[in-house]
């Protein structure tokens, strides 16, 4: 005679749907949530957002650079091994800055002079591909903008 399952070690397959429904039921709610704390707007807003947002998309376009990189260096083609250099250092940067610049913390402007010279580093190396290398030009680009936003802070 065969044994019967224990019907508290394990999960029935009805239980493992139902909660998939429910999860189902959720997300859409989630989601609009989500939606209505990203409209809302509290007086408290980031004094920086401008800062953060042109530092991720660095990151971004960083990545996508490295990536592209790594790539062109697989088919034995090193010309690139410079620009993923300055890549790699740009990254920790203006992910550092990205978060200094949410917090407003105190020492935002000496970090975001160092920035600029670790951003214009890797614009410099990214520009002598830009005609031949997309990745490189956008991340060039990427790096120049938040370059021309750290120096107005850094005016100031």
């Amino acid at each position: 005679m065969p044994k019967e399952p224990s019907k508290t070690s394990s999960t029935s397959r009805r239980d493992v749907l139902a909660g998939a429904a429910v999860a189902g039921l959720m997300l859409p709610l989630a989601g609009t949530a989500h939606a209505a704390m990203k409209d809302h707007k509290h007086h408290h807003e980031a004094k920086h957002a401008e800062l953060v947002d042109l530092a991720l998309v660095c990151v971004g376009s960083g990545e996508i650079c490295a990536k592209h990189c790594i790539d062109v260096m697989a088919t034995g083609d090193t010309s690139l091994t410079d620009c993923l250099i300055s890549v790699n250092e740009m990254l920790p940067m203006c992910n550092a800055l990205a978060r200094f610049a949410a917090l407003d913390a105190k020492r935002l402007t000496q970090l975001g002079k160092v920035c600029i010279d670790v951003c214009k580093d890797c614009a410099d190396e990214c520009d002598k591909h830009a005609d031949k290398h997309a990745e490189c030009k956008a991340c060039g680009e990427a790096c120049l903008d938040l370059v021309k936003a750290l120096e107005r802070l850094t005016a100031a």
